[in-house]
């Protein structure tokens, strides 16, 4: 069983380098004119730790800067417009994007936005050229609808599927990430991976403790998957000392009151993104109602307040 851990550790290794010499780009940076920030995703997104955590980091290092992130992911959303028989136990297809994005973008009217999407598009079946084709189809489609309003997009890589949930929807994601880092160099997009450094990390932490996991369920990654895909955008942006820190409170703890900080700008993205949701409107069922909007600015104002007053 050891020997075969390292095989495998040694073949993502060679994989990994391979990918990320291909598809190496220079650092994004966050255009000076872009202040609204909107992130679009599913579930993941949704949860918002990693957004929560990259605002929380460029706040601390540039506490002059006036960014408002706006997360709108939406939980089991896709833009491949798949979903698969029976989902949520036949309760209601999976939403798409297509179907609120005119919406969000005329209400959030963002300056830049991270889009994540990926996991839900395969519809967690094996490789099948149709869905892969309609979730090229959703992303091409996601970026000419960004460009047309004058905003920069800048794409994630899907997170990693667990492979021991599931070996071919693993690949699957695999592929997917593959083909959006082809993007940079054949169309110019702005493309940061977060899946391949999830997974040689997740290798990595097998080769000593074959138990570790990411995400319990092999879909939704825990505190530390937030914080490899809050690390890898933030790399990708630039911020080049973020590699010296293993987990967010150490990278927090760094600064005066970082921790403190990190956690009041998650509370006010945990109050703002339900606010923004019901905002706009969606498709999926089984949401929490969000705050009327003129409520949850005036709270989040008030958790701004506290920041402001912490960075002193």
């Amino acid at each position: 069983m050891a020997n075969y851990y390292k095989i495998s550790l040694l073949f993502l290794i060679v994989f990994i380098s391979t990918n990320s010499i291909a598809y190496c780009q220079p650092p994004f940076k966050i255009p000076p004119k872009a202040k609204r920030i909107l992130f679009l995703g599913n579930s993941i997104t949704y949860s918002g730790l990693y957004v929560a955590q990259v605002e929380a980091f460029l706040k601390l290092k540039y506490p002059k800067n006036k960014f408002e992130f706006m997360n709108l992911g939406l939980p089991s959303e896709t833009v491949s417009q798949l979903s698969e028989e029976n989902h949520a136990d036949g309760r209601f297809p999976r939403p798409a994007l297509q179907e609120r994005l005119a919406r969000v973008l005329a209400q959030t009217k963002p300056d830049l936005v991270f889009a994540s999407y990926g996991m839900n598009d395969g519809i967690y079946l094996p490789f099948d050229e149709y869905r892969f084709q309609k979730y090229k189809e959703g992303i091409e489609w996601l970026h000419v609808e960004i460009e047309k309003i004058g905003a920069k997009i800048v794409h994630l890589t899907p997170p990693i599927f667990d492979e021991r949930k599931g070996k071919e929807y693993a690949q699957v994601l695999d592929i997917y990430s593959d083909w959006l880092l082809t993007k940079t160099k054949s169309d110019g997009w702005q493309v940061t991976d977060i899946h391949f450094p999830m997974k040689q990390y997740l290798h990595n932490q097998r080769f000593t403790d074959s138990t570790f996991v990411l995400a319990q369920d092999g879909v939704h990654p825990g505190e530390t998957g937030h914080w490899l895909m809050a690390k890898h955008l933030l790399l990708y942006l630039g911020e080049n000392e973020i590699a010296n820190f293993d987990n967010a409170n150490a990278a927090f703890a760094n600064f005066k009151n970082g921790r403190a900080i990190a956690e009041l700008i998650e509370e006010k993205q945990n109050i703002m993104k339900d606010a923004w949701l019901s905002l706009t409107g969606h498709k999926r069922p089984e949401m929490k109602t969000g705050l009327p909007m003129n409520i949850a600015e005036k709270q989040a104002k008030e958790i701004d307040k506290q920041v402001k007053y912490l960075l002193k």
